[in-house]
Order: C-alpha cells, then structure tokens, then sequence
C-alpha cells in the first residue's frame, strides 16, 4: 500500500514501517498521533515499533548489503540518477507532504527539499569520489595506496524540524557508496521518510537497502 498523500489520503491513516521493500504494518499495539499543526486536525496515527521490530529491521538491511556492496559504483550512481528525477517529478507532492505535518510554509518546505536534492545530485557522481588512490615510494622501498569501500549499515535519528533535508544529508551518499540504511524519523511528522523509501525502491534500490522504521521508542515498563 502506497503511503497517503495529503490530496489523496483519508481523514486519518495508519502508518508503519518499510522494512524489506515495502510497507509492514506495526505490531507492537502502541502508536502516535500525527496533527496538522497549521489547522490541529488528525491526520493518522504512526506505529511505535518494538525492539524486536527494530532488530528484524536492521537484520533486513544486513541480509541486503552483501548484495547491494557488490554493485558497481557506476550502477549504483544511475539508481541516485533515477531517484533524483523522482523527487523532481512528486516535488509539489513531497513538500505539501512536509507543509501538512511540519507546518512550515510551501516555499520553505521546497526549499528544505531543494536543499535535500542537491545532496543526492552530488551523490549521483559517486563513481569518480569512489576512486583509490596510490603513491608510489613514499618512503625508502614503500608505496601507499587506498581503496574505498563499504562499511555496512548505517543508521539515522533524525529530527522534526527538518524532516527531509536532514535525512537526505545521510542515506543518499551512505547508499551510493554500497551501504544499506536504516533511518528512524520524527514520529511527528513520519510521512515524508516513508515516501521517500518508497522512491528509492521505485528508483530500483534492492529490498532491504532502504529501511525506514517510522517511529521507534522505548518500550513501557511494568512498574
């Protein structure tokens, strides 16, 4: 099921997470409540995930980075191409998304996004930021030389205040460099983060590379 978007969704939905290429509902029975803070409406509920949640999440991306860390530079930088062309396509869509449960106004939530944008565009020239380097006899009888590569999943809290350009400071260049990416988003305005998971996949990234846990908090505890 797609995520809502703000001309298409019903009064109130129900957010869980994108785990293994698409959307799994939350199993934990905890949620939040997500407002329009312009107007203080309801606009859906997000799933609270649960540290087993949590943990078949990271172990989704670990299954997928063997995969995904064996794909060239080259393709990995055409899939960034794809998701680039994207989000300039669904851009009115993502910052009225971002407008609806930030509230910041349309023209800075395009600007949030621009600045997200341009993040990607220079991940899209991974290829050449991706190349070794060699010296040869920097010292007596001894070169140096360096590779690049992958160092496994990485992971992002982020906060409300910038709910798309803060995470797309991360998971573009982490994903174009071979890594898988887990990211966990305000649960005040979570809608966004799933959308984009959505593009990337649609963008061809493989199950598992992009993880986005809609919101995760601790548990209660039994007094």
């Amino acid at each position: 099921m797609s995520t809502p978007s703000p001309a298409t969704a019903p009064a109130v939905f129900s957010l869980g997470h994108f785990i293994a290429g698409r959307q799994v509902p939350g199993v934990s029975g905890r949620s939040g409540s997500v407002y329009n803070p312009a107007t203080g409406a309801l606009r859906g509920h997000v799933a609270f995930a649960t540290a087993e949640e949590a943990r078949a999440a990271i172990a989704a991306a670990e299954a997928a980075l063997p995969g995904w860390a064996a794909v060239t530079p080259l393709q990995r930088a055409r899939v960034m191409f794809r998701f680039k062309a994207l989000l300039e396509e669904h851009v009115d869509e993502l910052a009225l998304t971002l407008t609806s449960e930030h509230g910041k106004v349309l023209s800075d939530a395009r600007g949030e996004l621009t600045r997200g944008m341009e993040v990607v565009e220079f991940a899209c020239g991974i290829p050449q930021l991706l190349k070794s380097e060699f010296t040869e006899n920097v010292g007596t009888g001894v070169d140096s030389w360096s590779i690049r590569q992958p160092v496994g999943v990485c992971a992002g809290i982020t906060p409300f205040n910038f709910p798309a350009m803060v995470p797309m400071w991360m998971y573009p260049v982490a994903l174009a460099c071979g890594n898988t990416f887990v990211l966990k988003p305000s649960e005040r305005d979570p809608t966004l983060a799933l959308r984009m998971a959505e593009l990337l996949a649609e963008a061809g990234l493989p199950a598992g590379v992009p993880v986005m846990m809609a919101s995760s908090t601790p548990e209660p505890i039994d007094a």
